[in-house]
């Protein structure tokens, strides 16, 4: 069933709100244009298709599958197949969901009060998991995502581009973000750090 025109939680998966498919489709037009969108569109399943047409709605729910399929194809179709646009799907996500409030958070929290306000918004962009922000010194920070009820390296990633994004957008320099551990290779949880200058 498609997802654009149902504000309830789909039942028996994680869900994601609109924000996370907007932001990736607008890249797709920036920098893809109308063609490019067709492309996208014929290579999509039914359901994410009539998302997408219906016009993704960003305080909507959507199966986290949406999100996963949207991410993967855009890589397939624009980028080299290898997920390597993940994380650039991601900071431009961190652009393009940033309101007027938000962007004054950037200018005058610190970069660990700007994560922490992650660990309080997940449930707002997540029904599923915890996300816990942990601190090794002023330029580190370590994320756990615990409890997701569908992992993916495709999510793991995108997590870790958006904290990147969100780190620079606070005053980080020369940000080095890693997955440490995933659930998907067998871990507890999923680890996610970040340093920088």
């Amino acid at each position: 069933m498609a997802g654009g025109h149902l504000s309830g939680v789909y039942s028996g998966v994680a869900n994601v709100k609109g924000s996370a498919l907007s932001s990736r489709v607008l890249w797709v037009q920036l920098n893809h244009g109308a063609a490019g969108m067709e492309r996208l569109l014929a290579q999509c399943s039914a359901e994410l298709r009539a998302s997408i047409e219906g016009g993704v709605h960003k305080a909507t729910w959507y199966p986290f599958d949406q999100f996963i399929e949207l991410i993967t194809t855009v890589d397939r179709l624009f980028g080299k197949g290898d997920l390597s646009l993940v994380r650039e799907l991601a900071r431009h996500g961190a652009d393009a969901n940033l309101t007027t409030i938000y962007r004054l958070f950037y200018k005058v929290g610190t970069t660990h009060w700007i994560l922490g306000r992650a660990v309080r918004l997940w449930g707002a962009h997540y029904d599923s998991g915890i996300l816990e922000v942990l601190t090794r010194g002023p330029r580190t920070a370590v994320l756990k995502i615990r409890g997701f009820e569908t992992p993916h390296p495709v999510h793991c990633m995108s997590v870790l581009g958006w904290a990147q994004r969100s780190i620079e957008l606070s005053g980080g320099k020369k940000v080095e973000s890693t997955e440490t551990k995933c659930r998907t290779r067998g871990d507890e949880w999923c680890q996610l750090e970040s340093v920088w200058e």
